[in-house]
């Protein structure tokens, strides 16, 4: 798939691969651990690039803001796919640092659109039951968009990764474990089952900023090579 954005998954992690202390728990108690050099990691990528997403479960967890501020640099414009429509209409993510777009179905209710458009943001309608991600790939790039910072969660991380959307991933290591058997991890959904129908990745580039490990990583196009 050549027309779509040039996709970068990024999040922090702990050892044990976990985004959260609980399922339902907001991200930012384990970031409570990563220091400002990591932070400033972070903002320099969502300067570089022309969109950042999450899903709105992140929105309705987490609250974030999506903009830049441990940096210099422009504000990216934040993309939500909300297939429900179930939005918090006092989220962060409608203030006006930068413009938002909601990607949702017909199932959104009409009066919840029109608030999020009277706030001067933006709503997308596609037609089918579920969002399709290579349709939204596909519809960003058509719109200009060709770079997009993926910052969560696990479920939306599991729709880029099944349908081969994603061109890197970036983890900032947290030094913890977790431990526990249904907490959110970088990936979720079904998963693929089968060796043969796995994501390769190839180790880019590891360093240290403050006290996180990072690691970068490349999607492998060509598994031969």
């Amino acid at each position: 798939m050549s027309n779509k954005p040039y996709t970068i998954i990024t999040s922090e992690i702990t050892v044990d691969g976990k985004l959260t202390l609980y399922r339902g728990a907001s991200s930012k108690e384990l970031m409570t651990f990563m220091d400002v050099e990591a932070y400033k990691y972070l903002h320099q990528i969502r300067a570089k690039v022309d969109a950042i997403m999450v899903g709105c479960e992140t929105v309705r967890t987490d609250n974030p803001s999506l903009t830049v501020r441990y940096v210099e640099g422009k504000n990216p414009i934040r993309i939500i796919p909300c297939g429900s429509g179930n939005i918090p209409l006092d989220a962060n993510i409608f203030s006006k640092d930068s413009e938002t777009w909601i990607l949702t179905t017909p199932k959104m209710p009409e009066d919840v659109r029109k608030a999020i458009e009277s706030k001067g943001h933006k709503v997308f309608l596609f037609q089918k039951e579920k969002l399709d991600f290579k349709e939204i790939w596909e519809f960003l790039y058509k719109k200009g968009i060709r770079s997009i910072l993926v910052e969560g969660g696990s479920n939306v991380n599991w729709q880029l990764v099944k349908n081969n959307l994603v061109d890197e991933v970036r983890l900032i290591h947290i030094p913890v474990i977790v431990g526990g058997e249904d907490i959110p991890t970088l990936v979720g959904g079904e998963g693929f089952k089968a060796l043969s129908k796995l994501l390769h990745l190839r180790l880019r580039s590891h360093f240290v900023r403050g006290r996180q490990l990072i690691t970068e990583w490349e999607v492998v196009k060509d598994k031969k090579a």
